[in-house]
């Protein structure tokens, strides 16, 4: 039996590497800006590399968000409550640095996945939220119904929320003030 002392650890996907250069290109300069040339150079690996990865910018783009959105949604998912996940999940997208910037330079990123078509990190999302509305139903805590139409539904709720919630907001109405509308709303639409 080999040592496992012995036994290298495996390596990283250096793709990750690839794609925190991307990101700090897209926070710098904006992803229309942003090249697979001037990735590479920020990895410090040659055009071609990146190439073999990417065939061109919104393939990279849409694996970035991917990771990204993954991330902040992994790490808040497991809260005690479906409602407290989705509002934590919500206020975390729309704090997102890489977010905030594409919002800013760049929001026609976003259309597809508003009026077109899911990407993969909303399938994730309505999958994990599928999940634990499904958990929810099992212990009485939530409404009967299929959860993947509540989940959509939760889902198109919560857009308006990530990126709507600063036209909303003045003198009158913080962002607090709407997130804890959004936990009521939510909690009204899941109670049994």
């Amino acid at each position: 039996m080999a040592s496992l002392r012995n036994t290298p650890a495996p390596a990283a996907d250096p793709r990750d590497g690839y794609l925190d250069a991307a990101r700090a290109c897209i926070l710098d300069v904006g992803w229309r800006r942003t090249t697979l040339t001037e990735v590479a150079r920020r990895a410090g690996v040659s055009r071609m590399t990146i190439y073999r990865a990417w065939p061109d910018m919104p393939t990279l783009l849409g694996d970035l968000m991917t990771r990204e959105w993954g991330e902040v949604v992994a790490t808040r998912a497991a809260a005690a409550d479906v409602v407290t996940a989705v509002v934590d999940t919500v206020r975390a997208l729309r704090d997102n640095e890489l977010f905030l910037r594409i919002v800013e330079l760049d929001p026609e990123l976003l259309l597809p996945y508003l009026l077109a078509r899911r990407g993969r990190s909303q399938d994730a999302v309505l999958e994990l939220v599928a999940a634990r509305v499904a958990a929810g139903q099992a212990d009485g805590t939530v409404r009967t119904g299929d959860p993947a139409t509540i989940a959509r539904g939760l889902l198109l709720a919560c857009h308006g929320f990530v990126l709507s919630a600063q036209t909303m907001v003045d003198d009158q109405v913080s962002e607090t003030d709407l997130d804890e509308e959004l936990r009521h709303l939510l909690t009204v639409a899941l109670a049994p």
